[in-house]
């Protein structure tokens, strides 16, 4: 898994997007991070960390990348990814209303 920066993440998330678009499925995973890469003992209380970080993970086939966004970044990047996310995800089918308002009505009756 390679960990990139904020920015550098962003554009590579648009190129898996794009290969995605082709073969595969993409997965987006965001998970709290606290900075720790070793596992903590089952015994004994570690300190609280001062700052939680966020964790974001992008998984197409083999290829995996990462980024670590701090607190006071938060607001910058979310911005960002959300104008990726409603960007790229174009390819998804919308729901038909009329059949399903149809097969409520036949049901009903």
């Amino acid at each position: 898994m390679v960990l990139l920066e904020n920015d550098t993440f962003l554009t590579e998330l648009t190129k898996m997007f794009q290969k995605g678009k082709s073969s595969g499925s993409l997965s987006l995973t965001m998970k709290r991070y606290d900075g720790r890469t070793k596992p903590e003992p089952r015994k004994g209380n570690l300190p609280e960390p001062q700052e939680y970080k966020c964790l974001i993970r992008a998984n197409l086939g083999n290829k995996k990348i990462s980024t670590v966004i701090n607190q006071k970044d938060v607001n910058k990047f979310q911005m960002a990814y959300a104008n990726v996310l409603k960007g790229n995800m174009d390819g998804l089918k919308k729901k038909d209303k009329r059949s399903a308002t149809k097969s409520k009505s036949k049901a009903t009756q």
